[in-house]
């Protein structure tokens, strides 16, 4: 993500007893084998790291496999995980070098080699799965492998792709296991990860032991844990008030986030900044309702953050003017230097101007059972269509099948959140508004492009913020997107359980092994 660190807003407030002693707030050894039970409303869309590009599955991929790299907590430099060392080769930003660890075994008992490196990026790339992360290697032109020393060959200079490398899409896999050119069909998982996946339903539960043989970054593995699915927020509440499990996170509903107090008994409270935003994206293909660039400006005059923040959300989010969030290096306010306040006047002028049908019919598309999705499209249709010069026709899916619908492009309109995947603006720019990026909005500019590559050549990500800058001015002028919210990271927790902050912070990394009876 950013080459500025995650800024904790409020610290883990705990609510410990009157007059316990340290020496209670260390594990006991009857606690190592004792499962915390973690709730969540993401998804896992694949346990393929080839299938998957979505928080839900990367939370369990950051425990179940193993990348070259990794980022300590709060860290915004990848240290190494699998790999003993890693480093770009010479004067320029093409060739990336990592020599593997030695001792890594995957749960068949063979060992880990640098051929098991290229074949895991290199069926990413193959596969190129709609829903997989294969847009995130675009610099990467191929992979060698010799002994235990693999070679990275890019295609353009890029000082991010360590981070990449750090990333979902770099998680290594057994080549024996995953087929080298489709997704693996099965419920199994062969990583070399701090745990192994011992049970998994789909839309219920993952169990997860702490791997015995794993070998990397970490000082040591963590507590067994099952984490547990939930289709909305209010379910995982229920849960949560029932007990039912000891961590919940992403995303309870936002009246019981706006009501979180520290002064509750029982509970743990982290609140920390995310880089965690929500954007509207529009299909910019020729045939879509939405083609036109001045509908699309239209829409950016008429769309109201602050009123969305406030009442669907109840103040637990920010209200986002630019494509790169605030604290993150680059950010600007964009779209409120273009379109500083509500004006369904210019809207309409725009439209004209457009020689469009009013009111302008599209469908706009979100993940049911998700946050508050239903909620939010609801008030945005409310917003666009008040001013008459909109027709909005809302369709709910569940999230794999809505997932689907936006990679074919059958939707016009869609609102996704993005978890940053690293801490580098750049992961807000390719994925997002690139050429052939992961939202398939069919938007496509030369420039915007040209600013990307250009980006990714600095080692000193400072020296970047220019290009970050020209490329949010293009695109609060283009519209293939409205920013909407940037989000906050809430996690709860019994007060039994320690390490809840540590479960998101900004690096894409879902610590579970940092979680510990108290």
């Amino acid at each position: 993500m950013r080459s500025i660190r995650m800024r904790i807003l409020a610290t883990l407030l705990v609510l410990a007893a009157v007059g316990v002693g340290g020496w209670q707030l260390l594990p006991s050894q009857q606690d190592d084998n004792r499962t915390i039970t973690v709730g969540t409303t993401d998804a896992v869309t694949s346990l393929d790291p080839a299938g998957a590009y979505d928080a839900g599955s990367w939370a369990l991929f950051s425990n179940v496999f193993q990348t070259l790299l990794t980022f300590e907590p709060g860290g915004v430099t990848p240290v190494p995980d699998a790999a003993q060392s890693c480093g770009f080769e010479g004067t320029g930003l093409s060739t990336y070098r990592c020599e593997l660890r030695e001792g890594l075994t995957f749960p068949s008992g063979r060992a880990m080699t640098a051929e098991d490196v290229k074949y895991s990026f290199d069926r990413v790339k193959r596969i190129k799965s709609d829903v997989g992360p294969s847009s995130l290697l675009d610099t990467l032109g191929s992979v060698t492998a010799n002994g235990r020393k693999v070679t990275f060959h890019l295609s353009s200079p890029d000082a991010t792709f360590p981070l990449k490398v750090a990333t979902g899409a770099g998680a290594i896999v057994d080549r024996e296991k995953y087929p080298a050119k489709a997704l693996r069909s099965d419920n199994a998982v062969d990583g070399t990860g701090p745990y192994t996946l011992t049970g998994y339903a789909k839309d219920e539960h993952a169990v997860l032991a702490p791997n015995a043989q794993y070998k990397g970054a970490l000082g040591g593995t963590g507590r067994p844990v099952e984490l547990r699915y939930y289709g909305d927020g209010d379910a995982l509440d229920k849960a949560w008030k029932d007990k039912q499990v000891d961590v919940a996170t992403r995303t309870l509903p936002p009246e019981v986030l706006a009501g979180l107090n520290a002064s509750d008994p029982g509970q743990r409270v982290s609140e920390a900044d995310s880089s965690e935003i929500r954007n509207l994206y529009f299909n910019t293909r020729k045939g879509s309702p939405l083609h036109d660039v001045r509908v699309r400006q239209a829409m950016a005059w008429l769309v109201d953050r602050d009123r969305l923040a406030a009442t669907v959300y109840k103040g637990t989010v920010d209200p986002l003017y630019s494509l790169i969030p605030t604290g993150i290096t680059g950010h600007t306010t964009s779209f409120f230097d273009t379109y500083p306040k509500l004006n369904a006047a210019k809207a309409r002028v725009l439209l004209g101007e457009a020689g469009v049908s009013l009111p302008v019919r599209f469908t706009y598309g979100y993940a049911t059972g998700r946050g508050s999705g239903a909620e939010e499209a609801a008030e945005i249709k409310r917003q666009l269509e008040a001013s008459g010069l909109f027709k909005v026709t809302l369709k709910g899916y569940e999230w794999t099948a809505f997932q689907k619908q936006w990679a074919s492009g059958k939707l016009d309109a869609y609102a996704v959140g993005w978890v940053a995947d690293f801490p580098d603006p750049d992961t807000y720019g390719g994925p997002l508004v690139g050429t052939n990026g992961t939202m398939n909005t069919g938007y496509s500019e030369k420039a915007v492009d040209q600013l990307i590559t250009a980006s990714q050549q600095y080692a000193d990500r400072s020296e970047a913020t220019k290009d970050f800058r020209s490329l949010q001015a293009a695109v609060a002028r283009d519209v293939p997107v409205i920013p909407l919210w940037q989000a906050k990271e809430y996690v709860v927790s019994s007060e039994e359980v320690g390490g809840g902050q540590y479960l998101s912070d900004g690096t894409g990394v879902f610590r579970l092994w940092r979680l510990t009876w108290i």
